[in-house]
């Protein structure tokens, strides 16, 4: 039910009973919702999603990224997590980067990871596909051969990046005209990128993406400028299904995809938070505003202590993850005053002294659900905007940078080995409810990932708003974002004046953000709505999507 005092820009939620994608760009969402009217399952709609965003929103989603799901419901026992993100190349070692102080974040070296995003689709098609394999990529082959208009996020990241991509010469030739950068309302056409989708459906993630000619030619292109990424790489790799990881939350289970992604984070912001009374805490004061904002820089000294590829680096999740642990950590919350979040020990210590570093990126979230109950709750990424900033060869895919994340220091918990996958932003989330989905949600934006979580789930079922609603109210983002040096607080602009000053008072480093600010994150959301068993759906206003539903 509404929280009418709750804010509203005049979209309502989308309420429908049989089906539901909602996706940051417009055309994803209604893609994935003719896949579901096709007969298509919620795995199917979210594939098709994912391959019309990696045409239309090429600066946060692509076939040269990484991906993460999580999916519940229909014929699902319990949740399933997939894991599609790509290992550090065979000849990616600390030596390769020698001459290097940090591993490059843009260009041909940046590029080390094989992307994961495409392997993650051909697991969940097996598993839980419904329609033909061909059949998903149907709307982004023609959206790339015959054009897509710009949209106003692609248009502004195109202007903020331009320095950057004409500096190589093939990703400048598709986004711009002569000499300009593509405006917003211009058309975008990428007729190598559809080549590679059209060959992709037809034959298949592993025979032409992973061990076929797309591998060879991939690989050859970056390797031709100094990359460590080879051919092998990509045959060796599979995506996986993993355990996932949980906690409850007023008495429902959310979940979240274990290390190496920051999923460990949001759930223990979660578990910090179960310890106040929120709902005797007014949503959008200063005290709402202040707790979250602390409990962030709480776990956050945990996940940067911890965070990296369990597989070389034993994380003690168990604890970090416990009831009890949260309420120790709880102690170092003070209503009066801001901790310095730059100074907020790690409760449990790795024993290094290697230095952090703040991660960045921009990504795609979207969520489907389908008839049968079955949800999909999806994030796609190729890090960096833009990702590596290049076209590999003539292949039309741009390549992740996720890699450049890697620490060259041998004692940091996240240093670069061969085949090792790096710390990951990039987090889904579930909530399940009596075993039964209740939401799926989740956001772009790097480290504001678990915070734009904790505002979106607490506005749900703490303060009883629709997921409309929730995506719309004011957000906040601390710490270090897309490369910016100052850890500040950034507040949106329509944050009551009074509140701001609070909060500055208690010692919080307060920066006003735009009224609408894109860089605090597009977020989405799907609810199974208990009592009705429809489904509601909303879209992120600043970003370019829609939920969309039958």
């Amino acid at each position: 039910m509404a929280h009418h005092a709750a804010p509203r820009t005049g979209r309502p939620p989308v309420v429908a009973a049989r089906g539901m994608v909602t996706a940051p760009h417009y055309l994803a969402s209604e893609a994935g919702n003719a896949a579901l009217r096709r007969g298509g399952s919620a795995v199917d709609a979210a594939i098709t999603a994912n391959a019309v965003l990696a045409v239309a929103y090429p600066h946060m989603a692509g076939l040269g990224g990484d991906c993460f799901m999580l999916i519940a419901g229909g014929a699902v026992q319990g949740v399933e997590a997939l894991e599609a993100n790509g290992p550090a190349a065979a000849a990616a070692t600390r030596e390769f980067y020698r001459d290097h102080a940090d591993i490059p974040v843009r260009g041909p070296l940046s590029a080390l990871t094989v992307p994961g995003a495409v392997d993650g689709w051909r697991l969940a098609h097996e598993r839980y596909g419904r329609l033909p394999w061909s059949a998903l990529f149907d709307d982004a082959i023609a959206l790339a051969e015959d054009g897509v208009a710009v949209s106003r996020s692609l248009a502004d990241w195109i202007a903020a990046d331009w320095d950057l991509l004409r500096a190589d010469a093939r990703i400048a030739e598709v986004f711009a005209s002569g000499e300009q950068p593509l405006r917003e309302g211009a058309v975008l056409r990428q007729s190598a990128l559809a080549v590679t989708l059209r060959a992709l459906a037809s034959g298949g993630a592993r025979g032409y993406f992973y061990e076929g000619e797309f591998a060879q030619r991939f690989a050859r292109a970056l390797e031709e400028q100094g990359c460590p990424l080879r051919a092998d790489d990509f045959a060796g790799y599979t995506a996986r299904w993993v355990e996932p990881i949980s906690t409850t939350y007023r008495g429902r289970e959310v979940f979240q995809l274990p290390p190496a992604t920051q999923g460990m984070a949001a759930l223990q912001i979660l578990n910090l938070l179960e310890g106040f009374d929120l709902a005797s805490i007014p949503e959008g004061g200063a005290d709402y505003y202040h707790l979250l904002v602390e409990a962030v820089k709480v776990a956050f000294a945990d996940r940067d202590e911890w965070l990296s590829d369990p597989a070389h680096v034993e994380i003690p999740l168990r604890t970090l993850l416990s009831k009890e642990y949260a309420e120790e950590r709880r102690a170092l919350i003070d209503l009066t005053r801001a901790l310095d979040g730059s100074a907020v020990e790690p409760g449990l210590r790795r024993g290094d002294d290697a230095q952090r570093r703040t991660a960045s990126g921009d990504t795609s979230y979207f969520a489907a659900a389908d008839s049968d109950g079955m949800v999909v709750s999806i994030i796609q990424s190729p890090y960096h905007d833009f990702g590596a900033g290049i076209i590999a060869g003539d292949t039309g895919v741009i390549p992740q940078n996720r890699g450049s994340f890697f620490s060259l220091d041998p004692a940091h918990p996240n240093t670069l080995e061969p085949g090792k996958r790096t710390f990951h932003t990039i987090i889904p989330a579930l909530v399940m409810e009596d075993g039964k989905p209740l939401l799926a949600y989740g956001t772009m934006g790097g480290e504001g990932q678990p915070q734009t979580q904790a505002a979106v789930l607490t506005r749900i079922l703490d303060y009883g708003y629709d997921v409309q609603q929730a995506l719309e109210a004011p957000r906040w983002l601390y710490g270090r974002t897309w490369g910016e040096d100052s850890s500040d607080l950034k507040l949106e602009a329509r944050i009551d004046s009074g509140t701001v000053r609070e909060l500055r008072l208690r010692g919080q480093p307060v920066a006003i953000a735009p009224a609408w600010d894109g860089s605090l994150g597009h977020a989405a959301a799907i609810l199974v709505n208990r009592e009705t068993g429809m489904y509601e759906g909303g879209a992120d206003p600043r970003g370019d999507g829609q939920a969309v539903g039958h």
